[in-house]
């Protein structure tokens, strides 16, 4: 049986099964899950919908209440309050829940486990045109958004300028907070993770009104950054992927779904890997990107890599393969 508390942000559904539950003495049903994602505005949010139908799809009588978050940071803090059943997080972010480090530096959340991954996610640091913003180093003393606050992108940038003593005036909030502060010259750009080798939405609907630039990493901050964050890679953008943008290194991290083996048991993590994997067609729909994507092969590939999965996803994966 899944068990878990119920809270306020769990919405009326959960309140009244947890209600019913303890009047009759058992335990709250699995038949309700809260899926943390993004902003929004994030192409994302647009898979994580895709994801709650195909499991509601492969689990009958399911409800997926899929609710904004700030990301990674955000999702796993929220994980560790009991607040969502699931949740997205990068690579990065999980390693360092469960090592306490970083975000979670002597606050290790170590029952934090990957249910499935999904996407590669490249971060694109973009600035206007006109700021003459070319590297990172350029951002000192410019106003520039970080990323969503609590999310992977917001803790490498930061992280990353900080090493390099790039002192940007840094300007908290939502993406669409971002978007219009570039669009009003507010600031000068922001930070955010997108699907690999692609433009995020944000940033097409961006460069329709104004002239953006891509900033890329040197091979000195890309060293530095390996090396302090375990986790993150980096891959090469190429040239052309915006109107006159060069080739350059970026970080480049998996995207999973992630829970608590304090939170949810076995069977139901197998159930929601099963249904996923059941109804790729679900989120091809929303993702075409996805068509040729393995994923039971990617989950046995990350599994013996190191990334440690919740045992009733980690059972169906390898069941997945061997079929």
């Amino acid at each position: 049986m899944f068990k878990r508390k119920t809270i306020g942000s769990r919405g009326a559904i959960g309140t009244a099964v947890a209600l019913s539950a303890l009047l009759v003495g058992g335990a709250v049903s699995a038949k309700d899950l809260t899926m943390g994602t993004t902003s929004p505005t994030s192409s994302h949010f647009t898979i994580s919908v895709a994801m709650s139908k195909a499991i509601e799809t492969g689990m009958e009588d399911t409800t997926v209440n899929v609710i904004e978050t700030g990301a990674s940071v955000d999702n796993v803090l929220r994980l560790a309050r009991d607040e969502i059943d699931l949740g997205l997080a990068t690579t990065d972010i999980l390693i360092a829940a469960r090592n306490g480090t970083g975000k979670f530096d002597g606050n290790a959340i170590a029952d934090t486990v990957a249910l499935y991954p999904y996407s590669a996610s490249v971060l694109l640091i973009a600035a206007t045109e006109a700021s003459g913003v070319a590297t990172l180093d350029d951002l000192d003393g410019k106003k520039f958004n970080p990323g969503i606050r609590g999310s992977a992108a917001e803790n490498l940038t930061t992280t990353v300028l900080s090493m390099f003593d790039i002192n940007a005036d840094l300007v908290h909030g939502a993406v669409g907070d971002a978007v219009e502060g570039i669009k009003n010259r507010q600031i000068i750009g922001y930070s955010k993770y997108g699907a690999a080798n692609s433009v995020d939405a944000t940033l097409q609907e961006l460069m329709t009104s104004t002239e953006m630039r891509l900033i890329g990493f040197s091979e000195e901050q890309e060293k530095a950054a390996t090396q302090a964050m375990e986790g993150v890679g980096f891959t090469t953008l190429p040239a052309g992927l915006i109107a006159g943008s060069e080739e350059m290194r970026v970080p480049k991290l998996n995207v999973f779904f992630l829970t608590r083996t304090g939170v949810m048991d076995d069977d139901t993590a197998y159930d929601i890997s099963r249904s996923i994997h059941q109804n790729m067609d679900l989120l091809v729909e929303a993702w075409p990107q996805l068509a040729e994507y393995d994923i039971a092969a990617d989950a046995v590939a990350t599994m013996e890599a190191g990334i440690v999965y919740h045992p009733g996803a980690a059972r169906y994966w390898k069941e997945a393969m061997g079929n």
